[in-house]
């Protein structure tokens, strides 16, 4: 029986059940493999060697040294688990150039470099797996790029950060506060000591970089995506959009417009009609919408040891399974040919044309509901949805809260600096998109 040998950068959560996967479950990826090939873990790279890992490293050559690794001559496949941009893509480079399959879990990596390191896989004909790098344990690569093939893919809208999708499920309590929450995800391992990737979008937005470039055929362009975090969202906001029949999310969106297409991650209001908008908790979930299969639906953990292993050991055995044909016979990292990518251009947020939910305060003045309507009315912007009440904070103030009928960004962006101008509008004008989301 052959022996496929695998070295582990990064022997943390996820490389530590990466490993206890491909041993509690080897007869069955075995059987898989046709019962001609085995795969067996001999080296492993590690931030700290005298560390305690609480799984038997006996029979795994361990080292400091996660170049040592990713060069040595009897290791067939490299797995990235170490995370980062600099050390992880030079290691990844020389395995690369040494002619070593690689499989990672690493979004930030293939999201920021994947473009240089798929063309230097390319010239290498070696595979780049990383089913890992976006949503955990749902499948969502494999479907873009394969499950959806024979449709022409309109829109991919997700959940695809667990940690925003927590606290904005927890701030569906009564005067929640953004922070409190925070705290408490952070003391229940749910958000980083220093979450600003998650409650900012920039998580998101690498894993949107990467479906968004296999679902359309482009380029991965993480600089190109519109980011916009969840840290301004108030209770007092998903109160409202839910007396509007809409829950908040925190989605990256990627679609085609008539120029080209759009990326970006920002909270949005999603009807309740809508799969998306139930759900809750640290799970994730991505709707796709192809031009045949119409929506489709895709939920499970996105984070975790076992979920993200799971997802590398199955890209493994796809590398197992590939190696051996020629590389103009496999499937495309990206789903399409190189040459065959688009050239079609993203466009910038304002040109984006949605609905919009707006909260602000007014002096609770005859007359000020006049205003507001003709500045919105200079701008083409229709009030399709108002709700008032007396203000909690000023009992001099009302809340308008509003959804307007779909505009282009740049006229809500003039419309809004005109409303803030206004004497009777108190502090800032909260808004935030509307999904137009098929249910």
């Amino acid at each position: 029986m052959e022996t496929i040998k695998v070295g582990l950068l990064g022997l943390g959560t996820v490389g530590g059940a990466t490993l206890t996967i491909l041993r509690d479950t080897l007869a069955e990826i075995e059987r898989r493999l046709g019962g001609r090939t085995t795969v067996e873990v001999t080296h492993a790279a590690v931030r700290d060697l005298e560390r305690a890992r609480g799984l038997d490293t006996e029979s795994l050559s361990l080292t400091d040294d996660p170049m040592s690794v990713a060069t040595h001559p009897e290791i067939d496949v490299i797995v990235e688990l170490m995370g980062g941009t600099t050390l992880a893509k030079k290691c990844l480079e020389a395995a690369i150039g040494e002619g070593k399959h690689i499989v990672t879990a690493n979004k930030a990596l293939i999201a920021e470099h994947g473009n240089e390191l798929l063309a230097l896989a390319e010239k290498h004909q070696v595979i780049v797996a990383y089913e890992a790098a976006v949503a955990g344990g749902i499948p969502i690569i494999k479907a873009l790029r394969e499950g959806l093939a024979g449709n022409r893919i309109e829109w991919v809208a997700g959940i695809i950060n667990g940690t925003g999708n927590y606290i904005l499920t927890e701030m569906k309590e009564p005067e929640a506060d953004f922070y409190q929450v925070l705290r408490t995800a952070q003391e229940l391992g749910y958000a980083e000591a220093d979450p600003t990737f998650d409650v900012e979008g920039i998580d998101a937005a690498h894993k949107l970089t990467i479906m968004a470039a296999i679902a359309f055929g482009i380029e991965l362009q993480f600089d190109k995506v519109y980011t916009e975090g969840i840290s301004e969202v108030t209770a007092e906001d998903i109160q409202f959009a839910q007396k509007l029949g809409y829950e908040i999310k925190h989605l990256g969106i990627a679609s085609r417009t008539d120029d080209g297409f759009s990326l970006r991650v920002h909270p949005t209001l999603v009807q309740e009609s809508v799969l998306l908008s139930q759900i809750n908790g640290v799970m994730n979930a991505v709707m796709v919408k192809g031009n045949h299969v119409g929506p489709t639906l895709y939920y499970g953990p996105g984070a975790g040891g076992g979920p993200t292993a799971s997802a590398v050991v199955a890209d493994l055995i796809d590398v197992i399974r590939w190696r051996h044909q020629p590389a103009q016979d496999r499937v495309p990292a990206l789903g399409f040919a190189a040459n065959s990518l688009s050239s079609q251009s993203v466009s910038p947020i304002e040109d984006i044309e949605t609905a919009y939910y707006l909260r602000f305060f007014a002096h609770d003045n005859s007359g000020v509901l006049a205003k507001v309507s003709t500045i919105l009315a200079k701008y083409d912007i229709n009030i399709e949805l108002l709700h008032q009440e007396p203000s909690a904070v000023n009992p001099n103030d009302a809340t308008l809260v509003m959804l307007t009928n779909e505009v282009p960004e740049r006229s809500l962006n003039q419309a809004v600096e005109a409303l803030q101008a206004l004497e009777e509008i108190d502090g800032k004008i909260m808004r935030i998109r509307v999904g137009a989301l098929d249910a």
